[in-house]
């Protein structure tokens, strides 16, 4: 199979000003978005962008290629990468391409982009883009130009969508809410959704300013949130990352509450309503309690590649309605067509008012086994998938850790570094192996 050059776990991603990041490349991406998706009969692509300072420059760049193809354009500006998902489905546009990188502090930027019918492209149509980006750039007829436009008010649009996934009759006036919007493309929009549902909403990192985007905050960096939750004796406070398509929950007492938990949490709730189809997709990264807690409950689970595209692959292929990742990504396919961190959030909301209890209380059940998440550079690319030491490891670790562990190493698919996974039911045990991983690959 022919390798995707570009096209990483999530898109395309790399540091501004940095190939790919580049005005060159941008403006052939743009083009090459605009021949292969323009071939549909709606020639229309949606195109938002979070908080980044190069956010507007870059989708400039990418619409003047998308336009000179004679695909029109309809602007939503800064807003959720999920909000694109739903209006490239609303307005039946040929696609949406969001500016963003995701988690990413706000030197880096990058392309999402959604089909048609606002799910992740398959690495098949991936292909396609790469194989135009390449050609020589050239305009559509002077009278064949696309137009652009804005969306009339993007953000009330996206905040009702929100809403009415959340039962009419059931509201959350009991609840004192701190949100973290890491000074993302949610911090307009996150608190008038739980506000207009009658909650009680402090929110915090909600100030962008171009260059905060995800700095000591959101999904990946909940310290303040957890102080604040704590300090304002509320029921619970939400994280989002920086294009708002992950949630990361804090209890009222400060425990941290990942993917894998809300999972669970959804998907308990979902079998009790008889709501359930199947099981639950997850992936490699998922951790092994959430998988033996599932299976206690009588729901399969299916282990999929990293990201959430594939996760959602395998949900259409199953026919089954929940998947996601530890991260934080939760796909909801009988609301959503991809991952949204305020659609999860309303979910685990619901599951606590229907059993009248906290979100401690709900997460009380899973028990997660010790894991250690390890980032390291990556100095020599690939080289260390071939070292003799790190295939010992990958064929022998449960010979050290016992038979419900696992071991990940692989290379992101978001940033220049390698990612260690280790997870078993001793703590020692695991922490001893991840370093002992990590000191090994730096040595390569």
């Amino acid at each position: 199979m022919t390798l995707l050059k570009y096209f990483k776990t999530d898109g395309i991603r790399g540091k501004v000003g940095h190939h790919p990041i580049t005005p060159n490349f941008l403006l052939n991406l743009g083009w090459s978005i605009g021949t292969v998706l323009g071939k549909n009969k709606n020639k229309k692509i949606i195109i938002g962008r979070d908080t980044r300072i190069s956010g507007s420059m870059l989708q400039s760049i990418v619409e003047f290629g998308i336009l000179s193809t004679g695909v029109s354009t309809l602007l939503a500006e800064c807003i959720p990468t999920s909000a694109i998902a739903y209006f490239t489905r609303f307005f039946n546009a040929s696609g949406g391409v969001v500016i963003s990188a995701s988690h990413n502090l706000f030197y880096d930027n990058g392309i999402k982009i959604f089909y048609k019918n606002g799910i992740k492209l398959t690495k098949k149509i991936e292909l396609n883009i790469e194989n135009y980006i390449n050609d020589t750039f050239c305009y559509s007829n002077i009278n064949h130009f696309g137009f652009s436009q804005h969306i009339i008010n993007p953000e009330r649009q996206y905040i009702n969508f929100c809403k009415n996934t959340f039962p009419k009759n059931i509201n959350l006036s009991y609840f004192t809410i701190v949100l973290d919007c890491a000074n993302g493309a949610t911090s307009n929009i996150a608190s008038k959704v739980f506000q207009e549902l009658g909650a009680k909403v402090i929110t915090i990192s909600a100030n962008p300013n171009g260059v905060n985007i995800n700095e000591n905050s959101g999904s990946t960096n909940t310290v303040q949130l957890k102080k604040r939750v704590l300090l304002e004796q509320a029921n619970i406070g939400l994280a989002f990352d920086g294009d708002g398509d992950r949630v990361i929950m804090i209890d009222h007492l400060g425990n941290q509450i990942n993917g894998d938990q809300i999972i669970y949490i959804i998907a308990k709730e979902y079998l009790k309503n008889k709501q359930l189809l199947g099981g639950v997709v997850g992936t490699l990264m998922t951790n092994i309690g959430l998988i033996l807690s599932l299976k206690k409950l009588g729901i399969p689970f299916y282990q999929a590649k990293i990201g959430d595209r594939n996760i959602y692959q395998k949900m259409k292929e199953k026919k089954w309605i929940l998947g996601g990742e530890q991260s934080g990504h939760i796909i909801l396919l009988d609301k959503h067509s991809t991952g949204d961190g305020i659609i999860a959030s309303l979910q685990v909301f619901l599951s606590m008012i229907n059993n009248n209890t906290s979100l401690y209380h709900l997460t009380h059940e899973i028990k997660l086994f010790p894991q250690v998440l390890l980032n390291i550079s990556l100095k020599n690319k690939k080289k260390f998938y071939q070292h003799v030491k790190i295939k010992n490891i990958l064929n022998k670790y449960q010979d050290i850790l016992g038979k419900n562990s696992l071991v990940s190493i692989r290379e992101s698919g978001t940033e220049p570094c390698v990612r260690i996974m280790v997870q078993g039911e001793n703590y020692s045990k695991v922490h001893e192996l991840s370093q002992y991983i990590s000191e090994t690959i730096k040595l390569l």
